[in-house]
């Protein structure tokens, strides 16, 4: 791959990880623990994530039980979950809490694709502008006379390439999440 063409493939590569960082945080019915991901607790003065400060696990498929290594951090992750846009209401033991999921109806499941259909289409438009960029910047360098017509071309040709790989990445992933989301 040309080193001009690099830097552009990275940054399209950092917009597919950001799409499925979200598409992590996107609850389909089972519990899955990167729904905390996001969440930050102050931890004597530090903001860190519930990973960090307890033993997160799935013991059932629709249940996270959070189990903190210090008794006093109940209270203040409890206290994260409730305010945070995750939408369960956590219950705690005393020495546990834990965050149990309920099933999907088919409305919320249908308004988590549309969700995921729209991140997706942000993603695209986010490696379509990263084209754009590259298109700008090699017409700049053929008009400053550092590419020959011929190396411009096919420059442009590669970043195209790259960036229908990438929109064919992006249209799978969304199809698994729509079709996990979808399955009961």
């Amino acid at each position: 791959m040309n080193e001009k063409i690099v830097q552009f493939n990275d940054k399209m590569t950092k917009s597919i990880d950001n799409m499925n960082s979200e598409f992590a945080a996107i609850r389909a019915g089972r519990a899955n623990p990167h729904v905390l991901d996001r969440l930050r607790v102050d931890y004597y003065g530090t903001p860190s994530s519930i990973q960090q400060v307890a033993n997160v696990t799935v013991p059932e498929p629709r249940m996270i039980q959070i189990q903190p290594w210090e008794n006093s951090m109940i209270k203040v992750i409890e206290k994260e979950i409730m305010t945070s846009d995750i939408g369960i209401m956590p219950t705690n033991d005393g020495k546990v809490i834990r965050l149990v999921f309920p099933e999907l109806t088919e409305e919320r499941r249908k308004d988590l694709v549309k969700d995921v259909k729209k991140k997706g289409e942000a993603a695209k438009v986010a490696v379509r502008n990263i084209r754009r960029d590259a298109n700008d910047l090699f017409k700049k360098q053929g008009k400053a006379g550092e590419l020959s017509e011929d190396e411009q071309k096919q420059l442009e040709d590669e970043v195209q390439k790259i960036t229908d790989k990438f929109i064919t990445e992006i249209d799978k992933a969304v199809d698994e999440k729509s079709k996990e989301i979808l399955t009961v």
